[in-house]
Parts: C-alpha cells; structure tokens; sequence
C-alpha cells in the first residue's frame, strides 16, 4: 500500500513501528526513522484511540534481496566504483512488507589520514615494521611516502562491554580490519605482494542510536611486533566471545625461505634484515581481543595447523573449528580445542574424502572421515618453531631420490618425496602441516579453498572453492589417484560446498572425535559455469556465483551471503543467497578488476543488522578486461588514488516502500 493512501495514520504508524522493532534493521540512509513516520503521517506519538485487545505480536517472517543488474559499459562510472542497486524485502507474521533500498557508505579509502583518537590523524591502512615505526616507499626520489594497502580484507563488527572512547556520541562499536597485502609501490612496477608486514586496526566507531549509522572516531594500529608481524592476513571472522580471529595464508615454504626473494623482501620490511625473520613464525591464526578504550592486544595460536590459513569458523560448541585451507593441494582442516572459547591447545584432524565427491548439486554427498594428526598446546609448538629447522623435522626432495624410504605425495601444488625424521611427527603435524597431512593420507585435493561459514540452526557449515582445477581434476600431475577427490574436468568458475555438522565420529584409528560439530560429508550447493567470453569479457556466467571468496551466514535473514575473487567475472559482485527459498541475488557490484572482501554479517549490534563489505586491488586488469580497460582505467585511478587506494564501509539502507495488512 502506498503510504499517501493509508486510511488511518496512526494505527498505520503504530503498525510499522512494531514491525520495526521486528525487522533486521539496516543502518538507514538520509531521513532515517523520522521520514518513515512522515510517510506515514504526524510523528511517532500516537493520538488515534487505543483498542483494549492488545494487538497481535508481529514477528519476522522472511527475507529476501531483490537482485540488481551487472553494471555495464554504457555506465562507466557504475563499473568504476561500488556499486548498489538492489533491494532488501522483509515480509512479517501478519503479510505486512517493507521494502528498502540498498547503498553502500565506506568508513574511508585506504590512503586518506583518519583521526587517531587523540587529536591528530593516522594514515589508513599504513604499514609498520618491528618497532611500530612506518615502512617507507622510496621507489620514486623525491616523493617518498609511507606504503598504505590497496588491499583490506577480514573485517569483524562488535562490541564490547563497557566501551569508553572520547568522541562517541551514541553507541561505541568497534571494527577490526586486516589489511592483507599491497600490489605495487608507487613506481607502478616493484611487486609489493608478500613483502610487507600485513597492518591490523580497530576502528572505533559511533553508531548513531536512531539510524545505526557508524561514524569513525578512531582509528588504533595494533601492535604486532609481540607475535613478530603479520604474513598475508586474508579472511577473518568473529568468534562467539567476541574475538577477531585472523589469518596468514599461503604458509612461507621453510625449506627455501632463505633463498627466496618474497620472504627475504618480508623479512627486510620487518626487521630491516633479510634473514631475521621465521617461516616457521607464518602460517598460523591470529586472535586480536578489543579493549574498552579502542586499543588491542593479539596473540598467534601455534596449535591449530601451519596451512594456508584463508579464515577460520567456530562452531556452535565454542571449540571446533573449521579452516578454510587456500592452496593448491588443500584439505578439510577441524581444530578441536580442549577447552571452550580458548584455543591455546587442542587436536588437529584432517578429512578423507569418501566415494562420491561430484560438483553436481544433485548428486548425493560423499561422506568424510578423519585423521587425527596430532594434539598440542601454542607454547610448545612455538617454542618448536624457535628451536627447530626444516630439515630437523623431514628429508625432502623434488625429483625421485630412487629410495624406498622416501614416500610421493602431492602438496602445495608441487610434487615432492618425503621422509619423516624419527620422533619428528608432532613438529612435522604443526609446523610442516600440508606435507604431513598427505604423508598420513589425507584428500589434498582441493584447490583454493577459501572462506567458511556455519549455518548453526541447521548444523551445516559451508565452504568456497575459488575454483576447481589441477589438483582436482582426474588425470592431472597434481591429483592423486584414490584421495577422493577426482573430477572429470575442471570447473575454474568454482563452487560453494556444504558439510552437514554432527557428533558421534571416531577418527580412522577408531578414537572417539569429542565433538558434536565434526563436518560428516560434503556435497555441491551453489556451482559457476565457465562461458565463452561474452560482449562484456567476462568468462563466467555473471548470473551465477564465479569465484567464490568471502563467505558469511545470517542466521537472522537465514541468508548466505558470498563475496567473489574472479579472474572471469568484470566486476566482482556480492551475493545473497537464501537458504529457504533458493532464491540468488546480486546485491553490490565492486570496482572492475577488484576483489570483493571484508564480508562480515552481523544480525545485532544495539538492534541493528549490518553487511560488512570493502574491495580491494581495483583495476587489477586481465585478459577478461581488454575491452573495457581504456574506458575505465581513468575514472578508476580518479575514485581511488591512482589505484593505491580501496575502500572499507557497509551497506545502508532507505526506505522505499512499505505495505501493512488490514487492521
């Protein structure tokens, strides 16, 4: 029903306001509440008569993201930023509907100089070495500069009890965001990736009691130099007490660290000394605990696998933890920690993937079993690390050595023979965890296995395969034969896996697993499909998830949400997708040649919902891109400072449209 016709103002306004108090409120755009009241006529007192009979509650019943167009050349400037175009429906017990129009409002572009919290600014997503001071770019004379991240990903919206920052007006909320990486320096050719320490921040921020908006006050750098920086922090997610739980993907290999040019370039940026650094320091899950005043503290947990940690998910029991593992050559990771909400000691498992993998959402799951690799507290695996070289814990060689006490195996996208030291497999499950998995014989199979997220109230966690290619497709140098994982042919446009949760497992050895969340198989929910190049460049369907990246579930708006990293789609866009009624939608569509990151769903913060999103490396041009790159690589280096910069915010809403039922 359109506002301006509504019958009876009052009870039309009373109406609303209940369902309000129902719906998983977005922060709202310019108007705000008052100007969904005026809609409905007078303010938010009511002069009508009140009926004795108490009016029925009205609860939530459903919600679902109207889907907006892929932008497209004939506007540039649509492909060129982020981009909203869709809606938010919220339907309720009583056939009432409100509609609301999606925007995106970021907090800053990387690069800009932000308040610190105590009267000066601070560079946002600037970099630091060892002893907190900034790492400069010299690679142009005369316009040296601190380096900043073209690159923010993980980010986690909370709260925290008896939060006090000087210049919060209304609620004080606070964000965590990683900054993964930095492309280039501003030579526009030194490769910048893996060579700098990734930086961590906490944004305070003011939400706005009436609208929910959040508005930056502070703007904190923690201080890693206690768990010796930070190596490629990717995804993240919040865990149920409350902590940032980060990531260091794409472990640095120990056995050629010393010789490698990447982590040697780390180690300079870190230390200014190109062998200070560990690889045996890398790897690991970071664990980052806001403070009340906006600072932090952060400490690694050593326990939980050395792998290419994209992020992790705790589930329901505030023990077991789900890795995403994103390599080539990948597996199933479980943490299952001793205790609750303390992830200081605990057993790592890894899968077998049992008969029947397919990518056919119709096809039945195959069922997983589990290895136990090991149990260990942080302080010994890392006093291991400080202690232990590579070759203390493994012979490996990269060419048949001829010697039957050598085993092949397939890991991190190589070929390698191995040979475990005696004594060695504690160090060899947590420290040199990809090599041992498959030495064990679990499936490392996968390919790019990237965001995770859980579904509680259906006990089904779900998992993002960026593609699907090399190690698993049958007849590849890097699939094995009998894992479990064998396709017939790759799918590069990739998949969103899911792993019905439950208890009751032993392990191969026929050892009780103490856990009541352990995945039991898996099967294909959502799959891409590769196209031939269409008019635009892309070679995925852009009607279909490609390349799926960020995960995040909603049990509120019992929504899935999924960010992509596509090398086929133009622009990378952010899904929703529901898991009741099936239904897909494209909700923002990022910069062309940019990644969608930093996806955090958030269902209550002081009675507000919100959708984290950021992007980053926009026009990072391919192949896909050489029919639109002369169009936009101007307005791109215009919106985002050269292309150094990328954008960190969250999705608004307004309200368009409301229908209430009939009194």
């Amino acid at each position: 029903m359109n506002p301006s016709s509504t019958p009876n103002t009052d009870l039309s306004r009373r109406r609303l306001l209940r369902m309000m108090g129902a719906t998983p409120m977005l922060p709202l755009g310019a108007g705000g509440v008052a100007a969904l009241l005026s809609a409905c006529g007078g303010d938010d007192h009511d002069t009508a008569p009140v009926s004795s009979t108490p009016a029925p509650a009205v609860t939530l019943a459903s919600v679902s993201f109207g889907s907006m167009n892929a932008p497209a050349l004939a506007d540039a400037a649509a492909m060129a930023r982020t981009t909203v175009g869709s809606t938010m429906t919220v339907s309720f017990s009583d056939a009432s509907k409100l509609d609301f129009k999606l925007s995106y409002q970021p907090f800053f572009i990387t690069g800009d100089m932000v308040p610190n919290g105590s009267g000066g600014t601070v560079l946002a997503g600037g970099y630091y070495d060892i002893n907190n001071k900034p790492i400069i770019d010299a690679s142009v004379a005369g316009k040296e500069r601190q380096f900043f991240s073209d690159s923010p990903d993980g980010t986690s919206l909370l709260s925290v009890p008896n939060a006090k920052v000087a210049g919060v007006k209304g609620n004080t909320v606070f964000a965590v965001v990683q900054f993964e990486y930095t492309t280039l320096a501003q030579d526009g050719a030194t490769s910048m990736y893996g060579r700098l320490p990734s930086p961590i921040a906490v944004l305070t921020l003011d939400q706005d009691t009436t609208t929910g908006k959040l508005t930056l006050v502070k703007y904190h750098n923690v201080d890693t130099s206690g768990v010796n920086g930070l190596w490629i922090t990717c995804g993240a997610s919040l865990s149920p007490w409350g902590t940032h739980l980060s990531s260091e993907e794409y472990e640095p290999n120990a056995f050629t660290a010393a010789t490698d040019a990447q982590f040697r370039g780390f180690s300079t940026s870190l230390y200014g000394d190109a062998t200070k650094a560990n690889p045996y320091n890398y790897g690991h899950l970071p664990e980052v605990t806001v403070n009340p005043d906006g600072t932090a503290s952060i400490k690694k947990h050593y326990c939980m696998g050395r792998i290419s940690h994209e992020l992790v998910q705790v589930m329901g029991d505030n023990r077991t933890v789900l890795m995403g593992d994103d390599a080539t050559n990948s597996g199933y990771f479980v943490f299952v920690a001793d205790k609750e909400k303390d992830l200081s000691s605990g057993t790592l498992y890894v899968a077998k993937v049992g008969a029947g993998f397919s990518l056919d959402p119709a096809a039945a799951a195959a069922p997983l079993t589990w290895i136990k690799l090991g149990s260990a507290t942080s302080d010994e695996i890392r006093s291991l690390a400080a202690s232990i070289k590579a070759p203390d814990i493994m012979d490996v060689k990269t060419s048949d050595p001829a010697d039957a006490s050598y085993t092949k195996v397939a890991a991190n996208g190589r070929i390698e023979w191995l040979r475990l030291k005696p004594g060695m497999e504690k160090a060899a499950a947590f420290l040199e965890t990809h090599r041992y998995a498959a030495l064990m014989g679990a499936s490392m199979g996968f390919t790019k296995m990237e965001g995770t997220t859980v579904n509680l109230k259906d006990k089904i966690a779900y998992s993002a395969l960026q593609n699907c290619q090399s190690s698993m497709v049958a007849g590849n140098a890097l699939n094995v034969p009998g894992n479990g994982i064998s396709i017939p042919k790759a799918l590069d446009a990739g998949a969103v896996m899911m792993l019905n949760l439950k208890g009751g497992q032993k392990d191969i050895a026929g050892n009780a697993i103490n856990s009541e969340w352990m995945p039991a198989d898996t099967k294909a929910l959502l799959v891409g499909e590769d196209i031939a190049a269409d008019a635009l460049g892309n070679t995925a369907n852009p009607n279909k998830v490609g390349n799926p990246d960020n995960l995040k579930f909603s049990e509120k708006m019992r929504t899935l949400f999924i960010g992509e990293d596509s090398s086929q789609h133009v622009n990378n866009f952010l899904w929703a997708y529901n898991v009741d009624t099936k239904q897909l939608s494209r909700v923002l569509s990022v910069p062309a040649g940019g990644e969608s990151t930093g996806l955090h769903a958030v269902d209550d913060i002081n009675g507000w919902t919100y959708i984290m999103s950021n992007f980053q490396h926009a026009g990072d041009w391919g192949g896909i891109h050489a029919g639109v790159k002369a169009t936009l690589e101007p307005l791109i280096r215009a919106n985002y400072k050269d292309k150094f910069g990328a954008a960190v915010g969250y999705v608004t809403a307004e309200l368009a449209q409301f229908k209430l039922a009939k009194a």
